[in-house]
């Protein structure tokens, strides 16, 4: 359960009348273990255990960093890249360390974004986001969390820490993800799912 993660979903939910609740919220409910080989398969696991020990329909997200020069790595391993219960720090450090001497150009890279939607009904939606990037060679920026001090959108001349909370929340992957899910969400919201 990240809670980075929820705090971020549910800023970009504001205003839309949904509550965002993360399993922590539901007394007995754990997290699944994350075992499968892609972004949708963790997402879906999520959203399945959060709709069965909620009974509501649930929204999960699994995120990767996907780095070119590494093949796609860290990919559907980004949270725990440096091992389990690698910190943000740890997990920057080692991608920085595997990337050391590779010049810009070839530090391209993408943040993708899949959410599941698990409804009532055992009907089940997967959007996606994704946002082209590139690593950079040291950290810039305060803000966010995970890999965002080393993320610089193509385009934006800055890292996702760098910018303010609502600029990152106009343009990234979890952001283009959300606005799709919320989409699904809406025509579904008629029919008791």
């Amino acid at each position: 359960m990240n809670l980075d993660k929820t705090a971020e979903i549910g800023a970009l939910l504001a205003g839309t009348g949904l509550e965002v609740l993360c399993l922590a919220d539901l007394p007995g409910a754990k997290a699944p273990e994350e075992t499968g080989a892609t972004l949708a398969e963790n997402s879906l696991l999520k959203a399945r255990a959060a709709r069965d020990a909620s009974g509501i329909t649930s929204l999960a997200d699994d995120t990767g960093l996907e780095v070119d020069a590494l093949d796609g790595a860290p990919g559907v391993y980004s949270s725990r890249f440096a091992g389990l219960g690698a910190s943000y720090d740890d997990n920057c450090r080692l991608l920085l360390e595997r990337l050391r001497g590779l010049p810009l150009e070839r530090r391209t890279a993408r943040f993708r974004c899949v959410i599941a939607l698990a409804f009532t009904d055992g009907s089940e939606t997967i959007v996606e986001g994704v946002v082209e990037g590139r690593i950079l060679e040291s950290r810039r920026g305060a803000g966010g969390f995970g890999y965002d001090p080393l993320f610089e959108p193509l385009g934006s001349g800055r890292t996702y820490a760098e910018m303010p909370l609502e600029e990152k929340n106009r343009l990234s992957h979890r952001a283009l993800a959300v606005r799709q899910a919320a989409e699904a969400l809406r025509e579904r919201l008629g029919d008791g799912s």
